[in-house]
């Protein structure tokens, strides 16, 4: 395939979905949107549009291609080595006030949105239905360990762990995912008007949910950003999706399987890792700007990295 091709496939991928996150912080500069608009749209998307998107596409997915066990053992798998090596990074290169901040902004990738949002531009249906399936998965690991990151680092906070059951039980996405199997399993279907309502509802999701993201980005946080936030940038940009895309090859993933986990690998860090320091005594600050230097770098290193192997066939 012609490398200008390859280029102009790898920008169709990527460039709508940063295209919107920028629109977003230009929305705001302007003051078309604003903190209450970002605030109500996130709170909208979190608890309806996006919980609906990830079940109308499972209800509509190929169990027998989206669920694909060995995807998620490696996913499983991969996540422990790098929340593994980012710990064991922190504690000799940051300081202890900052290191369960830094572990959970190095590793935890805002894959419910724009994880998700590449994987359906990129691979379409299956990109939603395999990425939805995914995504359930990641919300358990990243929301069980950035908790034991934060109140390790953090122990007056300790006892906020004790809601962390209660917190992943009522996760409106995790609910989503449960009740959508067994809809997926036996074949069950909806009536027509409901699920064209249920679409387009849903379809208010991934570009609301990118506007908010560029919304709430600050181009003067990255002034008062230091080491500890450029370490995690990098680590959660450049080092960990590298190693894991290598380490998924090392174990014959090809093709969409391993697209779909370098975008997953490779998004940057959640939004919700903001939220998460905060409430539970880390460094709120630092996290903010983790995820503002993480969102711009992405728009660079998500296409180059796509760019990359399918120039190399991989994908």
């Amino acid at each position: 395939m012609p490398l200008l091709e390859i280029l102009t496939r790898t920008l169709e991928v990527t460039l709508p979905v940063f295209v919107m996150v920028f629109a977003g912080m230009g929305l705001r500069r302007i003051g078309w949107i604003d903190a209450a608009f970002v605030g109500t749209a996130s709170s909208l998307i979190f608890k309806a549009t996006l919980p609906a998107l990830v079940f109308l596409s499972l209800i509509r997915a190929d169990l027998g291609v989206a669920l694909n066990l060995p995807l998620l053992g490696f996913f499983v798998l991969a996540t422990a080595v790098q929340f593994t090596l980012c710990w064991a990074w922190a504690r000799y290169r940051v300081r202890p006030a900052d290191r369960g901040t830094y572990i959970q902004g190095a590793f935890r990738g805002n894959c419910g949105i724009v994880g998700l949002a590449l994987a359906h531009a990129m691979y379409g249906d299956y990109g939603l239905s395999a990425g939805s399936v995914l995504l359930g998965l990641v919300i358990v690991i990243y929301n069980s360990l950035s908790v034991v990151a934060l109140v390790v680092h953090q122990p007056e906070t300790s006892s906020s762990a004790t809601t962390l059951g209660r917190n992943i039980a009522t996760n409106p996405l995790i609910i989503a995912v449960v009740a959508a199997l067994p809809f997926a399993a036996l074949d069950i279907t909806l009536p027509g008007w409901l699920m064209h309502t249920g679409d387009l509802f849903a379809s208010l999701t991934l570009p609301l949910a990118l506007i908010c993201i560029g919304g709430t980005l600050s181009v003067s946080a990255l002034y008062t950003s230091g080491r500890a936030a450029v370490g995690a940038s990098l680590f959660k940009m450049l080092w960990l999706p590298g190693l894991a895309t290598l380490a998924a090859l090392a174990f014959g993933f090809h093709g969409r399987e391993l697209g779909l986990l370098f975008l997953y690998f490779a998004a940057p860090t959640a939004t919700g890792s903001f939220v998460m320091a905060r409430a539970l005594g880390g460094n709120a600050a630092l996290a903010a700007n983790i995820i503002a230097m993480t969102t711009l770098a992405a728009s660079v290193t998500v296409t180059l990295g796509i760019f990359a192997l399918q120039l190399a066939g991989w994908v």
